[in-house]
């Protein structure tokens, strides 16, 4: 009875803390059926034990799996995802308030410079673009570090890092591996006030992602499809597309 009475008590304190911040936790499923791939294909992975990764397949220019029937304004996504240390072939992050294929804002990385010697490279680390009219050659000529940053911390670049950027009309905070001090802080470039979100990988990229969950602060109205059992898996191939 005492054990019962504690459970319900924790209930309501973390219904009451949802109610306070105003924020819905969405967990996207990630299936052949929810997922819609732009210039990639992608497998399916999992584990024995329930898990699931997805894994994106490189290809010339940049490519992104939409999540469908989901939309984003405003509020925190995170992420696990695992690029390698390969030069210039290693671009792999996430696509939010995106209107269309080619109109979105994402932030990724490029962990082939994370422990580069050269500090040139090692500036480039994680980056910031807002297409069609910012992509980072642009950026990175007029704006010269302002829209990318280098890591705060060491990261193995053929490992697993968690990822948790922070979205609103004013400011885009990224964070790595739970580091209170954001990697990079910039100001949107693209006001858009809802769209999708998506898995990104840059030219010939490949790319791995997991463990992805939403805090919005607004009640999404178009997702369907809620899995709470997805974690980092390395195992055995479920389907491809």
């Amino acid at each position: 009875m005492f054990r019962i009475k504690i459970t319900i008590s924790s209930l309501v304190l973390l219904f009451l803390s949802v109610k306070l911040f105003g924020q819905q936790v969405y967990r996207p499923l990630l299936s052949e059926e929810s997922l819609e791939a732009v210039n990639r294909k992608f497998s399916i992975f999992s584990t024995n034990n329930n898990s699931q990764f997805l894994h994106v397949k490189g290809k010339p220019n940049a490519g992104i799996v939409w999540i469908k029937n989901f939309l984003f304004e405003s509020g925190t996504i995170e992420f696990d995802v695992k690029g390698k240390d390969v030069l210039q072939e290693s671009f792999v992050g996430i696509a939010f308030h995106g209107t269309n294929d080619s109109t979105y804002q994402a932030i990724y990385f490029q962990p082939f410079n994370f422990r580069s010697n050269d500090p040139i490279r090692r500036k480039h680390a994680v980056q910031y673009i807002a297409l069609p009219k910012n992509d980072w050659p642009y950026l990175r000529k007029e704006f010269a570090d302002k829209y990318e940053a280098p890591l705060l911390h060491d990261v193995d670049p053929n490992g697993w890092f968690h990822v948790k950027i922070e979205v609103s009309a004013e400011a885009i905070k990224t964070y790595i591996n739970r580091d209170k001090t954001p990697v990079l802080v910039i100001k949107p470039l693209l006001q858009a006030s809802w769209g999708k979100i998506g898995f990104w990988t840059g030219n010939d990229s490949d790319g791995d992602f997991t463990d992805l969950r939403v805090l919005s602060k607004e009640k999404n109205k178009s997702i369907n499809y809620i899995d709470d059992r997805v974690t980092i898996g390395h195992d055995i191939s479920q389907s491809s597309n």
